[in-house]
C-alpha cells in the first residue's frame, strides 16, 4: 500500500511530525512503513512563468530560445529549449532556475551555453521533475493557473510529497485506505480524531423525470454475497483530464490517471479503501442494474479487452441483457467510460471476500479493487463514500448529482460486540493501564463503548475493523497504540537445576543409544491417515482431526510404525535400499472412561526398521535378518536400562502382531515382562505401504521402560587374577531356542561361570539335517584366587552334562 504523507497531513490537520516519525510510529503498532520516496523532488524550486517571446535558436534548427518572465519584477530571461509543445507569448509554463537540482534526472543546473547561448534555466517535463513518465513536452498550464513567480509546489501541493510503502498484513484491510491509516496515526499520536462527512452540493430544482428509479432499477438476487449496493448518479458530465492535482496524486500512488469519471472512481477508492466503478448509465441496457450469479455459458468482455467464459461460482453485476461486471474484480468493456460519455452511474457495494478471492483466482485477476474486497472492506462507510464520489464528480465533470444516494439492501451487517476486561487488559499487557486510556485508545479507534458492567466493558466494534472478534483483538489494539516498547522487558524467574526431568532424560538417552547402534533418527507427523493404522493392525485412533488438511493427516497416530513404514518406501522410490532408521514419539492411545481423565493417553514409545544389506567391506552383501532385529533390539534395550536382563521369545501364532509375518514374529522381555515385538514385516503390510522385500522392524513400549527405571549402576574392580577360557560347541534340534541353552550353560557354570556368549551358529555340512551347531564361549574366573584346571574342568563338565540332559544335546566333533 503506498500512502501520501501531504493526504494524510490533510485528514489529520494537528499532524506537524516529519515523515520519518510517522514511518517509525506506524511501523512499532504493525504497519511496517518500509520505505518512503520523495515524489516531485525539485518542484519546490521551480516556478510558473508567463512566455514573452519565442524565435528560432541561430545556431540550431532544432531548438528555440524561449522569453519568460518569472514575475516578481525580475527581468525577463531567455532559455533555450527544444520541446515541441512550447506555448505562444502569454502561455504559462514550469521554469526550473539555475541551480535547481532535479534528482529525478540526477542533474544540477548550471549555465551552460546550448549551440553558443546561454539558457537561464530549463523548462520542465512532468517526467525531469518525476511527476510522471510524460516526456513527451513541458508543462503547459492554463493562462489563468497563477501568477507568475509562484512557486510551482505552492500551486500544485501534490507535485510535492513524500510516499510511505506499507506492508499491510491481510487483517488490516482498514489500512488499505488513507482514512484508515489517518485513523491509526490520529490514535498513535493522541490526536482526536473522526472520519470524513461529505456532503452532496445542492443541485438545481428538477422535474420528476429526473428521478433515480426512472433512471435505472437496482435488484440484488443474491443476498449472500451482495450484502447492499450503492449507487449514485451525475447528468450531463464532461469527460476531460483531471487537474494536475488529481492526476499527480494518482501518480504518486501507482495508479495511471485517465480521465476526470475514472479517476474521481480511484482517488475515493485510495481515500477510504472502499472501490468504486462508473458505468456509462446509457450504455446499461434496459436501465437495469441486477446482482447475481453467473449463468451456465456466460461470457464476458473485460475492460483489459479479454473475454471469459463464466462460471455458476461468478458473482456478476448485470443489465437487462447480460453481465456488465465481475463483481469486485472488475468492470465489463460494453458499460465503460467513452469521452462521449454524459450520463454516469457511480457502483458502490459490499461483496463477500471469498465470492470476490475464487472469481479472481480464477480468472487470474489481482487489481486494485480484488485487492481490497478479498480482505474485506467496510460495509459501513458505503454512503459516505458514494456521497463524496458524487461531489467529487460535479466539481470534476460539471453537469448534475442527483441528490439521492441510493443503498439497495439484501441483508444487514450488523457490529460485532466485544466485552472487555480492564483486569484482563492488565494480565495480557503485564502493566497497568488505567481505564481513562483504555477508553481513549478504543475511542480514538472508532470503538463505540456501549455500556459498563463493573470491570467490563461492552464494545461495539467499528464495521471497518473485520479482524476484531475477540478479547484479546482489543488487548492487542491497546498495547500496540501505548506502544510496544513501553512494556517493561522482565525475565521470568527461573530456578536451574541438573535434572531436566525423568522422561525428557529417558528419551535423551535412548535416542544416543539408538544411534550408538548404527541407526539414523526419522522425524515423523504424529497426524496419519487411519487406514496405515489399520494396515499395521495398531490400536484404533482416540484423537480425531476435526478439520483435516487431507486424509493423510485425519487422526493421531497410535503407532509409529506407520511413518516408519512410508519413510523406507519413500527412500526405495528413490533408489535408497539400504535403511538403518528409528523414532522415538509420543503415540495417543484410548485412556480408560473417566469423567476427569482426558479422552487419550500420551505414551513415548521407540520403534526401528531395518531393511536391505547389513554393512560389508570385505565380504558379499548379506541381508539383514531376524537376528539382525534382535541384536538391535536387545542391544539398545541393554543401553538404556543399565544391564537388566532381556530376552526375546517366539510369539505365538495366537499372540502374533499383526503387523509381523509368524516365521520369525518374537516378543521382547524386560526381568520377564513383555515390552515390545521385533520379525520380519508381514508381506499383506509390505504390499499396503509398497515396501521392498524383508523389512523388519522393532517396537518397545519406552513408558514401561521408564515406570521400571535403570539398574543402578555398581562398581565392579579389575580382575586380579587370570580367566580360565572354554569353548563349547553342541548339536541340538533346530526348534531349541538359543537363548534357552545359552541360560542352561550358564546356570550349570555357576559361580565360577564369569560370562557366557554365543559366538557361532553353524547348520550345514557335519551337521545333522533339522539340527544346529551351537558354539558357546565360556569365561571361568572367581575374585579371590586362581582356578585349577581341575576345578574348571569339573564345573565344564557339570556344562555339559546338563545341555545334554535337558535338550539331547551332543557335542560337536
Amino acid at each position: 500500500m503506498l500512502a501520501s504523507y501531504q493526504w494524510l497531513r490533510s485528514l489529520v490537520p494537528q499532524l506537524t511530525a516529519p515523515p520519518e516519525d510517522v514511518a517509525a510510529r506506524l511501523t512499532s503498532a504493525g504497519l511496517e512503513v518500509e520505505g518512503f520516496t520523495a515524489y516531485g523532488a525539485g518542484s519546490e524550486s521551480c516556478i510558473i512563468s508567463r512566455v514573452v517571446a519565442v524565435r528560432p535558436h541561430p545556431n540550431r534548427a532544432n531548438l528555440r530560445l524561449v522569453t519568460v518572465d518569472r514575475g516578481g519584477g525580475a527581468p525577463h530571461e531567455e532559455l533555450v529549449c527544444g520541446a515541441p509543445n512550447v506555448p505562444d507569448p502569454g502561455g504559462l509554463v514550469v521554469l526550473a532556475p539555475l541551480g535547481t537540482h532535479l534528482p529525478a534526472k540526477g542533474l544540477t543546473l548550471e549555465k551552460k551555453a546550448i549551440g553558443g547561448i546561454e539558457s537561464a534555466g530549463m523548462l520542465v517535463s512532468e517526467s525531469e521533475l518525476g511527476l510522471s513518465d510524460d516526456h513527451d513536452g513541458i508543462i503547459v498550464l492554463p493562462p489563468d493557473f497563477a501568477q507568475p513567480g509562484t512557486r510551482f509546489s505552492d500551486a500544485v501541493p501534490e507535485a510535492r510529497d513524500t510516499i510511505f510503502s506499507i506492508g499491510v498484513t491481510p487483517n488490516r484491510p482498514d489500512a488499505l485506505g488513507h482514512v484508515g491509516i489517518a485513523r491509526e496515526v490520529a490514535a498513535l499520536f493522541g490526536f482526536p480524531w473522526s472520519p470524513p462527512d461529505p456532503t452532496l452540493p445542492e443541485p438545481p430544482v428538477r422535474d420528476d423525470a429526473t428521478k433515480m428509479d426512472s433512471l435505472v432499477r437496482i435488484r440484488i438476487d443474491d443476498g449472500e454475497r451482495c450484502a447492499h449496493y450503492g449507487t449514485a448518479i451525475s447528468l450531463g458530465v464532461t469527460i476531460r483530464p483531471s487537474p494536475l492535482g488529481i492526476r499527480y496524486r494518482l501518480s504518486a500512488l501507482g495508479v495511471r490517471p485517465i480521465s476526470n469519471v475514472v479517476d474521481v472512481t480511484n482517488v475515493v477508492m485510495l481515500e477510504f479503501g472502499h472501490p468504486l466503478h462508473a458505468f456509462d448509465l446509457d450504455l446499461v441496457r434496459g436501465a437495469e442494474i441486477i446482482v447475481r450469479r453467473a449463468r451456465p455459458g456466460e461470457t464476458m468482455r473485460t475492460l483489459d479487452d479479454k473475454e471469459h467464459q463464466l462460471t455458476e461460482d461468478d458473482l456478476v453485476i448485470g443489465d437487462a441483457e447480460g453481465p456488465t461486471g465481475l463483481a469486485g474484480v472488475m468492470g465489463g468493456a460494453n458499460s465503460e467510460i467513452r469521452p462521449t460519455t454524459s450520463r454516469v452511474l457511480i457502483e458502490c457495494a459490499y461483496f463477500d471476500a471469498r465470492s470476490v478471492r475464487r472469481t479472481s483466482r480464477r480468472h487470474g485477476f489481482h487489481t486494485e479493487a480484488s485487492h481490497r474486497f478479498e480482505r474485506g472492506v467496510d460495509p459501513g462507510d458505503t454512503r459516505a463514500v458514494l456521497t463524496r464520489a458524487a461531489a467529487l464528480m460535479q466539481e470534476l465533470g460539471g453537469g448534475t448529482v442527483l441528490s439521492e444516494v441510493r443503498l439497495t439492501t439484501a441483508r444487514e451487517i450488523a457490529a460485532a460486540v466485544v466485552r472487555l476486561r480492564l483486569s484482563r487488559v492488565d494480565q495480557l499487557i503485564g502493566v497497568h493501564v488505567a481505564q481513562d486510556e483504555v477508553t481513549g485508545i478504543l475511542k480514538r479507534l472508532g470503538f463505540v463503548i456501549d455500556g459498563q458492567e463493573g470491570d467490563t466493558l461492552v464494545l461495539k466494534v467499528p464495521t471497518h475493523r473485520p479482524d476484531v472478534t475477540r478479547e484479546v483483538d482489543v488487548i492487542d489494539d491497546i498495547a500496540r497504540i501505548r506502544g510496544l516498547e513501553t512494556l517493561p522487558a522482565v525475565l521470568p524467574p527461573m530456578h536451574p537445576r541438573l535434572d531436566v526431568g525423568g522422561q525428557e532424560e529417558a528419551v535423551r538417552r535412548a535416542r544416543a543409544a539408538a544411534v550408538q547402534l548404527g541407526l539414523s533418527e526419522a522425524l515423523t507427523f504424529r497426524f496419519i491417515a487411519r487406514r496405515w493404522l489399520e494396515a499395521v493392525g495398531a490400536p484404533p485412533p482416540a484423537l480425531t482431526v476435526a478439520n483435516p488438511m487431507s486424509e493423510r493427516e485425519s487422526v493421531m497416530r497410535t503407532s509409529l510404525l506407520p511413518g516408519l513404514f512410508e519413510a523406507v518406501s519413500r527412500a526405495s522410490r528413490h533408489g535408497e535400499h539400504d535403511v538403518r532408521m528409528f523414532a522415538i514419539g509420543p503415540v495417543f492411545l484410548a485412556a480408560p472412561p473417566s469423567d476427569k481423565a482426558p479422552p487419550a493417553e500420551e505414551r513415548v514409545t521407540f520403534a526401528a526398521v531395518l531393511s536391505g544389506d547389513r554393512p560389508s567391506y570385505l565380504t558379499k552383501p548379506v541381508a539383514y535378518d531376524v537376528w539382525d532385529a534382535k541384536g538391535v533390539a536387545l542391544g539398545w534395550l541393554a543401553s538404556i536400562t543399565g544391564g537388566r536382563e532381556a530376552s526375546a521369545v517366539r510369539a505365538e501364532e495366537h499372540e502374533r502382531p499383526h503387523h509381523l509375518h509368524p516365521r520369525g514374529a518374537a516378543f521382547l522381555l524386560l526381568e520377564g515382562e513383555r515390552v515390545g515385538n521385533f520379525g520380519p514385516v508381514h508381506p499383506d503390510v509390505a504390499d499396503a505401504f509398497e515396501l521392498p522385500q524383508g523389512v523388519l522392524a522393532i517396537e518397545i513400549d519406552l513408558a514401561k521402560i521408564l515406570a521400571a527405571g535403570p539398574r543402578d549402576p555398581k562398581y565392579v574392580p579389575i580382575p586380579r587374577f587370570p580367566a580360565s577360557v572354554r569353548d563349547l560347541a553342541v548339536v541340538v534340534p533346530d526348534g531349541v531356542p538359543a537363548g534357552e541353552v545359552e541360560r542352561a550353560v550358564r546356570e550349570a557354570a555357576g559361580a565360577l561361570g564369569e560370562y557366557v556368549t554365543l559366538f557361532d551358529r553353524y547348520v550345514g555340512g557335519g551337521v545333522p539335517a533339522g539340527h544346529a551347531s551351537l558354539a558357546f564361549r565360556i569365561v571361568y574366573r572367581v575374585a579371590d584366587r586362581t582356578l585349577t584346571d581341575a576345578e574348571v574342568d569339573a564345573q565344564h563338565t557339570k556344562a555339559i552334562e546338563s545341555v545334554q540332559a535337558r535338550f539331547g544335546a551332543t557335542l560337536r566333533a
